[in-house]
């Protein structure tokens, strides 16, 4: 299993790319970032700025969405960046939350996402895309290569992923609902003519170690509560779609939400974030990794068990440098094989 670290891009930009330098040296093969223009600052900025200062880390969007960014813009800065730093990046992408919704817009259609990968893959990948009528390629790109993992949570979503992702994004670590997901991806991939094993499976979710006290433990909760918030306006969506105590998703995945009141995007992906008051203790354990480092070990067992191929921990709590220590020192080299240097 890989292992992943989602930032916000809050200023001091500087603090980010230190988080980022310290994410290499601990061992971890991804740095991602919210991709949210009001809210935080530009990530694609700082992406530069992280590869000048690492060696080998990739870095992406966690995640960024066609409605803000004109897909053609998007290849390009993705391909600028394999041209400067040689192939180090990834886009992840979905139908956008916060940066669309704080500024007055709505999601996008899964047509339109679509519409959208059709165009960003061939450019940032060599090729040539069709567009508007007429045919494009970046003619100082033909280097550059960009793997496309999509962000999904309901079935349709699912389904276009495992269709046409390289990888998928899945930002919860419930092993139900994560099985429930995989198999989805798969399915659609296998109907579509592909192999499923091609589609890299990324789950990301807040990691809290903690001292394995229950005080320690309740705070480490707080402090991550905000995700089942932030999860909360997917399933929302999800919900008004298909509707509650359905079949179309699972019971862990949607029963949460029905206390949901509202969202105060201000305090989007924020410990202490109040609109996620409504989320119970038992939803933030099933959906993030707290504990002492012998629990994060045994969940990222269960995660590798159904075909996680990176865990990336989201890095939203009062914990940022200790747990990608706890994680450099104690968790990754035990989630991991280690070979024996005398056989």
């Amino acid at each position: 299993m890989d292992f992943g670290v989602v930032l916000q891009t809050d200023p001091p930009a500087w603090r980010v790319v230190d988080l980022a330098r310290q994410a290499e040296l601990y061992g971890f093969s991804h740095v991602w970032t919210f991709d949210s223009h009001v809210l935080w600052q530009e990530p694609f900025v700082i992406y530069s700025q992280i590869l000048a200062a690492t060696h080998r880390v990739t870095v992406g969007p966690m995640v960024t969405n066609p409605a803000t960014r004109d897909p053609t813009v998007t290849a390009s800065l993705f391909a600028t960046l394999n041209s400067m730093f040689g192939n180090r990046t990834v886009c992840g992408i979905g139908r956008g939350d916060s940066s669309v919704r704080v500024t007055g817009g709505r999601p996008v259609t899964l047509a339109h996402l679509r519409a959208a990968i059709e165009v960003i893959r061939p450019l940032a990948n060599g090729g040539v895309a069709g567009h508007r009528g007429g045919k494009l390629r970046l003619p100082w790109g033909e280097a550059s290569r960009l793997p496309i993992w999509v962000a999904a949570y309901g079935p349709k979503a699912l389904a276009l992923t495992g269709e046409i992702g390289d990888g998928f994004i899945l930002q919860l670590a419930d092993p139900d609902v994560t099985a429930w997901s995989i198999a989805a991806v798969r399915r659609a991939a296998a109907e579509a003519g592909r192999d499923p094993d091609t589609v890299t499976i990324c789950v990301a979710a807040p990691a809290y170690v903690t001292d394995g006290t229950d005080t320690g433990l309740a705070h480490g909760r707080d402090q991550c509560r905000w995700f089942g918030g932030m999860v909360g306006n997917h399933v929302a969506d999800i919900v008004a779609r298909y509707g509650a105590g359905g079949t179309a998703v699972p019971a862990a995945l949607s029963d949460y939400v029905t206390g949901r009141a509202g969202y105060d995007y201000n305090a989007h992906g924020r410990a202490g974030n109040s609109s996620a008051d409504f989320v119970p203790d038992e939803v933030i354990d099933r959906f993030c990794l707290i504990g002492p480092p012998e629990t994060h070990v045994r969940r990222l067992g269960e995660l590798a068990a159904l075909g996680v191929d990176q865990f990336a921990v989201y890095l939203q709590h009062d914990h940022k440098d200790a747990t990608l220590a706890a994680y450099g020192e104690k968790i990754i080299p035990r989630a991991g094989t280690r070979l024996a240097a005398r056989l």
